[in-house]
């Protein structure tokens, strides 16, 4: 009598290199034929490049108004010690994972972080851009729309929150320094603790405004059903951030 072993292995790389910017466009400074004025300045003092030969500092002293003031169309930074060059910063940890042999018995969780910040933008969008785990030419199955965990079930699937099904694992958005700063926000398919969804195109996570860093947890779930094909699968997981100005 023949025994057959159904192997499904999987490894997880998360790549959250590719970042969509639009051209910077800036206002001319405040010049004339003789004088000009290097980013409009009202307050007791100060100094925006005060160098020696090997050193360099922003000064400021008594300044009047700090923080984003903002209209549908334009936005400005108040205070001395501010850059006028918007960006967009991500950055992103656990980008390599070895899940091992995966069975119709359990199921499979890992997790990795990234962060974004959007300086003088209006706001933000994180989009999946990768397929669900493949083995040859075979996907596995993506839920959608959002599920549980389903033992026994062929599942991918990811949610940006803390989870305790099937086990404890992931964490919220995480907001630095507080919510008063960053204000990066999950979309509402992957935001329910314990239900998962993966669709190529998503938006998983945005921003309507400029933010500080905000850093998400992604939980993926995989789970195999007894006629998975066997074989090894790779999850080349891409996350692109997309901001607006």
């Amino acid at each position: 009598m023949s025994v057959w072993k159904q192997t499904v292995k999987l490894t997880l790389s998360v790549l959250f290199m590719l970042l969509l910017l639009p051209a910077a466009v800036f206002a001319a400074q405040s010049a004339s034929s003789s004088y000009q004025v290097n980013e409009v300045f009202f307050g007791s003092g100060g100094e925006l490049q005060a160098c020696s030969s090997n050193y360099c500092s922003k000064q400021s002293a008594g300044e009047t108004t700090v923080g984003n003031t903002a209209s549908s169309n334009f936005q400005a930074q108040g205070g001395f010690n501010t850059n006028r060059e918007p960006y967009i910063e991500f950055t992103v940890s656990n980008t390599n994972i070895d899940l091992g042999e995966l069975t119709a018995t359990t199921t499979k969780t890992a997790t990795a972080t990234f962060t974004v910040k959007s300086y003088l933008s209006h706001g933000y969008e994180v989009v999946n851009a990768s397929d669900p785990p493949t083995n040859g030419s075979y996907q596995m199955q993506a839920i959608s729309p959002p599920d549980g965990s389903l033992v026994g079930t062929e599942q991918f699937g990811i949610n940006l929150v803390a989870n305790t099904s099937p086990i404890t694992y992931g964490a919220n958005p995480v907001k630095l320094p507080d919510s008063s700063f960053a204000f990066g926000t999950v979309n509402s398919d992957y935001s329910a603790p314990n239900t998962y969804k993966y669709a190529k195109g998503d938006v998983v996570a945005y921003s309507t405004e400029s933010s500080s860093d905000t850093q998400f947890t992604v939980s993926y779930l995989f789970n195999i059903s007894h006629v998975t094909p066997g074989g090894e699968y790779s999850l080349h997981h891409v996350l692109v951030a997309t901001a607006t100005y």
